[in-house]
């Protein structure tokens, strides 16, 4: 089988890189991980012609090739490895126009590699903006590769791109273009010799073997031996020659933007985003702002995602209840409509504000506040002993905790790092949301203040509980994990745009689909061996229960309805489920959590949003009636007093367990995978537990 044509996207941060990606691959999209690293790897396909089908690899940003953190390794060793499996047949530059100068030098280093090269310049608008006229032709002929303007956020420039790319792929042959810089100048002839050894294309790429041969994983042990020998005869100094490397590239460079760069005075005009930051950013009115976001974005979770949540719930109800009418009572109709429909409803009815949530997070990204609220956090993460680098996986971990905890990778300072992925699952993700709103749902009414939806205000507080938990944890394992290495925070804050409206559809559409692939994929499984420990148990048992049930309705006939209801929930109490729930009451019931409850609590380790289908199914099982929603069997649910299980206190309590409690089996391999230890997820699971518990038991006892 052939090798498919691979393009790989590089650039520096914040330069329109996914963009382009999101522009080129549409849905064809596929998101992973790079071998052997827990670093997203996003590759996708795209026809560049008629006769040239490509793989375009989205690689992480990087300013240079000389690597700082984890992600900025992946692009390292996916440009430098040639015998890695993403090793491009072409690289396209994707390069701000309006910071050219730094942009240009990791192109110029790419292209002493001797892979084609095609720069596309973005920030067009921008640049012209701050005064800036850029020579595409003179700067072309100046680069020696091919230089293309291009909008991707308005779909501008892409089909020339494509010209280019299908143009470059054709002469992929043609005579190798002469260095932008002598790595034989820099370091002399016997650089050759490094060459040879390692068996490198170029000069340059020998330079980069001498400067990291320990840490490339495709040299072996021999070729390190050599390598080593020949550096110590011709006395090399690997910080000395990369900051010769640099300044005779921004020497080059410098020339170059002479003849193809006319900027105005910089006495011009403060620019759109500067001005906005000047608000945004402010000490006082910069936070009140960022209070309003967070209250707009869950207003919009319960407001927005109310409809079409109804929608979802009455169109189960019918198919259920027309189910239930048409098909004979039978093992495989309680196994369809109690077990698979009961779980399909439980994953879709979740879907709208799963995408609403996504849909928000990607303008605030797209539009370049994302980045605003790291720097408006920056000072709150240090009070508390984390880095700046911190805030980035915590606001990532409203999403997931898994990609999160990846993120903390870019945090250079060990410690640092861990007091950060040790407190990142305390942020309430997008997993803990179904619970959440199907609990505030049961118990908080639906009222207004203030024009606010109550059950809204609600939401936003316990994600702002997490979120402060998170600090307070962060500051006491601050004094437990000393923190000696003086460490600083640099973030280059991109300019203010419209959201591309595409790419938040997209996105939206995406976690969509991982939802209901990925977690409906647990949830209709657990839902399945759910719905057969509960409708199996013991045989005595359950055949004592059927006896009673037919001496009653003997006795009192008129009484059938009740006595049928009273013996399904004896039934799901003999089965093996209910076994299972009986068993841990005693342990949970100080926090107002039934049997059925214990059962949730346990299988939603798999996955949190797992609590949902289990209820659905156990409520199934119990009610059946198939024209109820599942809000509706939960609302009527009585405990064995007769009483609502669902009170204010107990719908609190289990509320404050789920901002607490670590119920995610991923997140727990996680942590295990990047701390390469057992220990530190068993302490995670262990406070965190007891922090929930702990928790839960004092507000079950005050709303009680």
């Amino acid at each position: 089988m052939q090798r498919p044509y691979k393009i790989a996207l590089v650039g520096n941060p914040n330069s329109g890189k996914s963009s382009l990606f999101n522009v080129l691959t549409g849905l064809h999209q596929k998101v992973g991980n790079f071998p052997g690293v827990t670093v997203d790897k996003k590759t996708g396909k795209c026809h560049i012609s008629e006769t040239l089908a490509a793989e375009i690899i989205d690689l992480p940003g990087t300013y240079s090739l000389y690597p700082k953190s984890e992600d900025e390794k992946v692009t390292y060793e996916v440009l430098i490895n040639q015998n890695n499996e993403d090793q491009p047949d072409l690289v396209v530059v994707i390069a701000d126009a309006s910071n050219l100068k730094r942009n240009l030098l990791f192109c110029s280093q790419i292209m002493d590699l001797k892979i084609p090269v095609i720069i596309a310049l973005t920030m067009n608008d921008i640049a012209r903006k701050k005064g800036i006229n850029i020579d595409l032709e003179g700067l072309e002929r100046r680069m020696g590769v091919p230089v293309v303007a291009i909008n991707p956020r308005k779909n501008k420039g892409i089909t020339h791109l494509k010209k280019v790319i299908a143009n470059t792929a054709l002469h992929q042959n043609s005579p190798l273009r002469d260095s932008f810089i002598s790595s034989e100048t820099l370091v002399g002839k016997w650089i050759g010799e490094i060459k040879d050894i390692a068996g490198t294309n170029t000069n340059y790429h020998a330079l980069h073997v001498a400067c990291n041969y320990m840490e490339l994983s495709y040299l072996n042990a021999a070729q390190r031996i050599q390598i080593g020998a020949s550096l110590d005869i011709h006395g090399f100094q690997k910080t000395k020659i990369q900051g010769e490397e640099i300044m005779k590239r921004y020497e080059k460079i410098g020339g170059i933007m002479k003849q193809c760069v006319v900027e105005e005075s910089p006495l011009q005009k403060l620019m759109r985003s500067e001005r906005v930051d000047k608000v945004l950013l402010h000490p006082i009115w910069g936070n009140v702002l960022l209070l309003i976001v967070l209250v707009l974005l869950f207003q919009s979770i319960f407001w927005l995602a109310e409809y079409p949540m109804n929608w979802v719930e009455h169109l189960f109800g019918f198919v259920s209840n027309g189910f239930d009418k048409m098909l004979p009572d039978s093992f495989l109709k309680d196994l369809f409509i109690n077990g698979i429909l009961a779980g399909i409803s439980g994953i879709a009815v979740f879907i709208p504000q799963i995408m609403i949530l996504f849909g928000f997070i990607t303008i605030l990204e797209d539009s370049g506040y994302m980045a605003r609220i790291s720097f408006l956090t920056d000072r709150l993460m240090r009070s508390v002993g984390l880095n700046g680098r911190s805030v980035m996986p915590l606001i990532s971990g409203m999403a997931c905790a898994v990609p999160a905890i990846m993120a903390a990778r870019t945090i250079q300072n060990k410690k640092e790092r861990l007091i950060t992925i040790m407190v990142t699952p305390l942020m309430s993700c997008s997993a803990r949301l179904p619970v959440y709103t199907i609990l505030i749902g049961l118990v908080i009414p639906d009222k207004s203040f203030l024009f606010f939806k109550l059950q809204g205000l609600v939401l936003m507080g316990l994600y702002l509980l997490g979120f402060v938990m998170a600090l307070i944890v962060a500051k006491v394992m601050s004094f437990v994990v000393k923190i000696k290495e003086k460490t600083y925070f640099l973030m280059e804050l991109p300019v203010y745009r419209s959201p591309r409206w595409k790419n938040v559809g997209i996105t939206m559409i995406e976690k969509a689909k991982i939802f209901v692939t990925d977690a409906g994929k647990i949830i209709m499984i657990i839902s399945l061996l759910l719905w057969v420990l509960a409708s199996f148990g013991p045989l005595e048992k359950r055949k004592k229960v059927k006896e009673d049930f037919a001496v009653a309705v003997q006795k009192n006939p008129e009484q059938k309805a009740t006595l049928t209801r009273k013996m399904k929930t004896e039934k799901l109490e003999h089965s093996f489920a209910g076994i299972a729930g009986k068993t841990i009451e005693p342990v949970i019931k100080p926090l107002g959590f039934d049997w059925k409850i214990g059962i949730a609590l346990i299988t939603s380790f798999a996955a949190r949003e797992v609590f949902v289908g289990t209820m659905a199914t156990l409520y199934s099982v119990e009610e059946n009636q198939a024209d109820l929603t599942l809000r509706e069997k939960m609302k009527m649910a009585k405990n064995e007093y007769g009483k609502p299980v669902y009170t204010l206190a107990t719908g609190l309590s289990l509320l404050i367990f789920y901002v607490f409690a670590m119920q995610c089996m991923s997140t727990f391999a996680i942590v295990k995978r990047e701390t390469r230890s057992w220990k530190i997820p068993l302490i995670q699971f262990m406070y965190m537990l007891l922090l929930a518990y702990g928790s839960s038991f004092l507000v079950y006892q005050i709303f009680s």
